[in-house]
């Protein structure tokens, strides 16, 4: 497998490519290190997210898409002429990044991010101002439930990518926000199947007005196109 920073990138500005490449090399060497303390047989049946203390072991972890996915995302923004974005996990700024980019190549815009820690946040922020993106972007920091209550207005694209226990749960509240036409991209699907079997069920059901399937990224990306208003017959 290549590196991130010998894969190739489908964002044009050298300098947003210099600061993904950054931060795609620590989020793999972060794996890496993860990887080789993990017992060396899964565990036989998969395991239910546990939340009790998932915000501590996360605080300083990147856990963001791979740059596969990145591509895929910021590729879905720029087809959908996207001006407006929210996201749930901003983390790093990762995917922000991705957003932020295709926002200001389809004329202006702004990614709506979610983040529950402060320092991430923080971070995130510092990122998007190196890479010249700060003005495309709102990280707006606390519970998702509330800070993504209020998308501003019709949402092109939205990003799950949070706890997965939370999953549903914003993506319900997100999706009479998303447009006919808008897309909604979800990650971990592989990771964590018992949380986002439910998640799956839920938006690959038609009468909740979204046409969906699994993409084979990293063990299963889902992607969900808003085919009927919310409500809709």
């Amino acid at each position: 497998m290549t590196s991130s920073t010998e894969a190739h990138s489908v964002v044009p500005d050298p300098r947003v490519r210099a600061v993904l490449d950054r931060l795609h090399a620590a989020a793999e060497a972060e794996m890496e290190a993860f990887a080789q303390g993990a017992p060396p047989e899964p565990p036989p049946e998969p395991q239910p997210f546990n939340p009790e203390g998932a915000a501590e072991f996360f605080r300083d972890k990147y856990i963001s898409l791979e740059r596969e996915q990145g591509n895929l995302l910021y590729l879905l923004a720029r087809s959908l002429g996207a001006r407006r974005a929210a996201e749930f996990g901003t983390s790093f700024g990762v995917s922000t990044t991705y957003l932020a980019a295709a926002m200001r190549e389809n004329g202006g815009g702004l990614v709506i991010g979610s983040e529950i820690e402060p320092s991430k946040a923080a971070v995130a922020r510092a990122n998007l101002e190196e890479a010249g993106l700060a003005g495309f972007a709102e990280i707006r920091v606390g519970d998702a439930r509330e800070t993504l209550a209020d998308p501003g207005g019709p949402l092109d694209l939205v990003l799950i990518d949070g706890f997965p226990n939370l999953n549903l749960a914003i993506l319900q509240l997100l999706a009479p926000h998303v447009r006919v036409g808008g897309m909604v991209m979800a990650d971990n699907v592989g990771s964590f199947p018992v949380e986002m079997g439910e998640y799956v069920a839920w938006v690959q059901d038609p009468a909740n007005g979204f046409a969906s399937a699994t993409l084979p990224l990293r063990g299963g990306t889902e992607l969900s196109l808003r085919v009927r208003p919310a409500g809709g017959d």
